[in-house]
């Protein structure tokens, strides 16, 4: 295979990150021992105004999501769970650390000393440019290497954060749960590297690609940790107070929407009237990847009620009849259906941000209000709600832009014959990279049918394929 291995990769870049953090990287006013003395200087009398106190718990749920949601999420294939939980480890932990580096270069470097100063809600926002790279894996999933997922993390967090700066910052966008900035770009960015690196032969490995009833039940374990805690991710970073509260109840109503759409049109969409899990597993999350930029907007509780119904029939038909289409005309392997969960539901979620933010009024918002949930302030003090709507759409653009022409680059690079990605017939399979523990023996079944004179051999093999022969006698 030519097999091209990790450990050189991971010793030399964590070397790297530990030189950058040592130049770059402090501890923010509130996470430095001087708080004490700004605590007095402000006029501060207790320690719960420390933001830890406000963004901790939605930190904790966002980082469960990255790791156990995410990670569990991509164990549906039958060989390939080790891949799904291990790789996710991997790249969202050095993802997480250059993700520091990146978005303190672009949003909280102090021109004076040159320094970047984090604190807790810099983790949340390392945590969110890391789900942008996740959410591009699923589309590759179980077709490259290690070293190819950290090459594309690698290049794939410095794209967000370049991205993140021109809708947020130059912009203004408003994006708090990423429809935009994370699901969009990532959605994209991995469709297109996927479309890059398109494997004419991986019909060979196609015994590997389909499900088995237990790799499914890990898989619905990262949907519901998901699920859960998807309302902390769309408010884990707005403003404190209403905004926050508006976003958690305005996607908690658009996922409960989203789960009997999802349901309905599964169903239907069956001659037997049965479930699919493949759409309950994703379709069921795409509420919340669309709610995301309108989560703290006065989008009204039935608006989320209607965002969520849509979404369920639009993710869910993508499985349907979208996802064949992509493989079998555009050429787009999608493994995870990451264009139904995230690129097709994030693009929803611009427009409606678009939509809601050009509708903003006074006698809705309250003038005060206008001006905090849009940060009518500073530069964008004379900014109209109109203005801000068509800012929204460009945002979206922006997104798109970057992550098709940065997939295209990215995929470009990954398709180098240097990396050390599995053969057509070696993809989905875990033994490629990892020491699978799992005796590779075979358990042959004896059937006797006495009436027919049949004798009927059942080889189940290690990958729970099974194996039928007849002998008549």
């Amino acid at each position: 295979l030519g097999l091209l291995p990790p450990l050189p990769f991971c010793f030399v870049w964590q070397i790297a990150m530990i030189i950058l953090f040592g130049v770059f990287i402090r501890y923010d006013e509130e996470s430095d021992t001087h708080w004490v003395e700004t605590k007095a200087h402000d006029n501060i009398t207790s320690d719960i105004e420390n933001d830890f106190y406000f963004r901790y718990p939605s930190f904790q749920d966002v980082h469960v999501m990255i790791f156990v949601g995410f990670g569990f999420l991509m164990t549906f294939l039958k060989r390939y769970s080790f891949g799904a939980v291990g790789f996710n480890f991997l790249i969202a932990s050095f993802g997480l650390q250059w993700a520091l580096l990146m978005q303190g270069w672009f949003h909280s470097l102090d021109p004076q000393t040159g320094k970047i100063f984090i604190g807790v809600e810099s983790l949340i926002n390392a945590d969110f440019c890391v789900a942008g790279c996740l959410i591009a894996y699923g589309a590759v999933l179980g077709k490259v290497s290690p070293v190819q997922l950290l090459v594309m993390t690698l290049f794939g967090v410095t794209l967000f954060a370049v991205e993140e700066y021109i809708i947020l910052n130059l912009l203004h966008a408003r994006d708090a749960g990423g429809s935009m900035v994370i699901h969009t770009f990532g959605g994209y960015y991995g469709l297109t590297i996927s479309w890059v690196l398109y494997r004419p032969n991986l019909h060979q490995s196609k015994r590997m690609q389909g499900s088995v009833y237990h790799s499914d039940i890990f898989a619905m374990i990262g949907t519901l940790f998901l699920w859960m805690f998807w309302p902390s991710f769309n408010s884990a970073i707005t403003d404190h107070g209403d905004g926050q509260h508006r976003a958690v109840i305005n996607t908690y109503l658009c996922l409960a929407s989203t789960v009997l759409t999802t349901v309905a049109i599964s169903s239907f969409s069956q001659k037997t009237g049965k479930l699919d899990m493949v759409h309950i597993q994703n379709s069921t999350l795409a509420g919340g990847v669309a709610l995301g930029t309108a989560a703290e907007f006065m989008i009204s509780p039935y608006g989320a009620l209607i965002v969520g119904f849509l979404c369920g029939i639009i993710s869910t038909m993508g499985y349907i009849f979208i996802s064949p289409f992509l493989e079998k005309t555009l050429k787009i392997q999608d493994t995870c259906g990451i264009h139904n969960l995230h690129a097709m539901p994030g693009v929803i979620g611009g427009i409606v941000g678009a939509i809601t933010a050009a509708a903003a009024s006074e006698s809705v918002y309250g003038k005060q209000g206008l001006i905090n949930t849009f940060d009518f302030t500073g530069d964008f003090k004379d900014r109209t709600v109109l203005t801000q709507g068509g800012y929204q759409a460009a945002g979206m653009c922006v997104s798109i832009v970057f992550g098709v022409a940065g997939g295209a680059i990215v995929g470009s690079i990954l398709k180098l014959p240097i990396w050390g990605d599995p053969a057509d017939e070696n993809c989905f399979d875990d033994e490629v990279y990892w020491e699978v523990r799992e005796p590779a023996t075979h358990h042959l079944l004896f059937t006797i049918q006495p009436l027919g004179g049949a004798i009927v051999f059942d080889l189940v093999s290690r990958d729970e394929l099974q194996t039928t022969f007849e002998i008549y006698i």
